[in-house]
C-alpha cells in the first residue's frame, strides 16, 4: 500500500513557539493512531493535513496532493477537530447539513447525508434540537457526524473520545473499525493510548513535534529492547526465586511487594521467561500469577519518551 501522507523536514511555528520540529514521516493507508501527551504537536500536524493552516518549512503531500488552500483536496478529507466550535443556534441536522453544503452538494442531498451521518454517531433523536442544548459528547459526535457525512476517503479525527460516555466511546471506535473496514483511511489522534491500541495495530509516536517512533506496536516494542523490562510474579516462595534470579546476567533490580510478590528487571525479556519454567520446575517455588505490565502501549510510549 502506498503512501497517503508524506511530510519531509516540516516545521510549524507559532512566533517563538514551535507546533513541529522537523518532522519526517510517511504513513500507509488504513487506520493508523497518532499518539503522544499533549503539546506533543498532534493537533498542529492535524491542521496541516487538512489545510487549514500551511508549514512553516518543509514538504507535506496528502493523498498524493498539497493540502493548504487545495478546494479539491478539501472535499476527499473529513476533519474532526477538538475544538468546540459549533453553531449553538442551529439544530443539529441544521449544522451538520450547512457544513456538507460547503463540499458543493445541493441542499436536498446536503440535508440526506446530514441525517445519515447523525444515525451513525447514534443522534436521531437529538438532531432537531438545537445544538446549544447538546451535552459535551453529544457535540463530539456532532463533529464526527460533520466529518463523516460526505464520504470522505481519508478521516481525520483529533481527540475524538474526548467528552464521551463509556457506551458512546464503544459506539465511536466500532464506527472507525466500520470506515476503516469499508475502505476509508483513518489518522486518529488521542493520548488516551488503549483506547488507540485498541482499534489499530498502526501507530505514529510523536513529542516535542518530532518523530519518535512509528510501527506496529510489536514493531515498537522491539525498541525496549535497550531498556530493562519489568515482570511482576506472585509466587510461594518469593525469596528463594529472587536469589535464584541473581545469577541470571540479564536480570538487574528485584523488589518485593505484598507477602509473595516479586518486581524483577531483566534487560532480556525472552531470555527471561524461556528460562523461568524450567527454574521455577526446579526450585518448586509455585508461580500464582505472571505479568508485565511494561508490554502495553502506555508503558511502551513512557518508555521511549523517558
Amino acid at each position: 500500500m502506498s503512501a497517503i501522507i508524506v511530510a519531509k523536514d516540516v516545521g510549524r511555528w507559532y512566533g517563538e513557539v514551535v507546533g513541529l520540529s522537523d518532522l519526517s514521516v510517511s504513513i500507509e493507508g488504513g487506520v493508523t493512531g497518532l499518539v503522544g501527551p499533549n503539546g506533543a504537536g498532534k493537533s498542529t500536524f492535524m491542521k496541516l493535513l487538512v489545510g487549514e493552516i500551511r508549514p512553516s518549512r518543509g514538504a507535506l503531500t496528502v493523498l498524493g496532493e498539497t493540502p493548504f488552500a487545495n478546494l479539491r483536496l478539501y472535499r476527499r478529507i473529513g476533519f474532526c477537530p477538538q475544538q468546540d466550535a459549533l453553531y449553538d443556534h442551529m439544530r443539529g441536522r441544521e449544522f451538520v447539513a450547512a457544513l456538507v453544503r460547503l463540499y458543493g452538494f445541493s441542499a436536498k442531498e446536503s440535508n440526506r447525508l446530514a441525517i445519515r451521518a447523525l444515525e451513525r454517531v447514534h443522534l436521531e433523536d437529538a438532531m432537531e434540537r438545537k445544538v446549544g442544548e447538546y451535552s459535551k459528547g453529544m457535540r463530539q459526535r456532532t463533529r464526527l457526524a460533520q466529518a463523516i457525512a460526505h464520504g470522505p476517503e481519508l478521516l481525520v479525527v483529533d481527540e475524538p473520545l474526548s467528552g464521551l460516555d463509556p457506551v458512546a466511546r464503544h459506539e465511536t471506535l466500532e464506527l472507525f473499525k466500520e470506515l476503516g473496514e469499508a475502505g476509508t483511511h483513518v489518522l486518529l489522534s488521542s493520548h488516551v493510548l488503549h483506547e488507540v491500541q485498541s482499534l489499530t495495530q498502526e501507530i505514529v509516536l510523536i513529542h516535542r513535534g518530532r518523530l519518535l517512533a512509528q510501527g506496529s506496536v510489536g514493531d515498537v516494542r522491539r525498541l525496549l529492547s535497550r531498556h530493562p523490562r519489568r515482570v511482576r510474579l506472585t509466587v510461594r516462595e518469593p525469596r528463594r526465586l529472587a536469589e535464584a534470579f541473581l545469577r541470571f546476567d540479564h536480570v538487574g533490580a528485584i523488589r518485593f511487594h505484598d507477602d509473595d510478590g516479586l518486581d524483577v528487571e531483566t534487560r532480556d525479556v525472552e531470555t527471561f521467561f524461556k528460562d523461568l519454567p524450567a527454574l521455577a520446575t526446579e526450585l518448586g517455588v509455585g508461580i500464582k500469577s505472571l505479568e508485565s505490565p511494561d508490554a502495553d502501549l502506555e508503558a511502551i510510549f513512557d518508555y521511549l519518551v523517558g
